[in-house]
């Protein structure tokens, strides 16, 4: 297994993820949250107490690489 890096910055309610494979940024709190990933993934996350969440991919960017 190689190395990694990865960096995430807050910024109210707004996210930037730094990362070896590039950069991605997400929009939301805790329960709620849209995230697009450094490849182009676009995901919806919803967080429920007692541990249930719900992820969906919106999109991907199937082109690239």
């Amino acid at each position: 297994m190689g190395w990694g890096y990865r960096k995430s910055m807050k910024f109210g309610p707004f996210r930037l993820n730094l990362s070896r494979g590039g950069v991605g940024h997400s929009w939301g709190n805790r329960a709620f949250r849209v995230t697009k990933t450094a490849d182009g993934r676009r995901t919806l996350s919803v967080n429920l107490p007692g541990g249930f969440h719900w992820r969906k991919t919106l999109s991907s960017n199937s082109g690239r690489r």
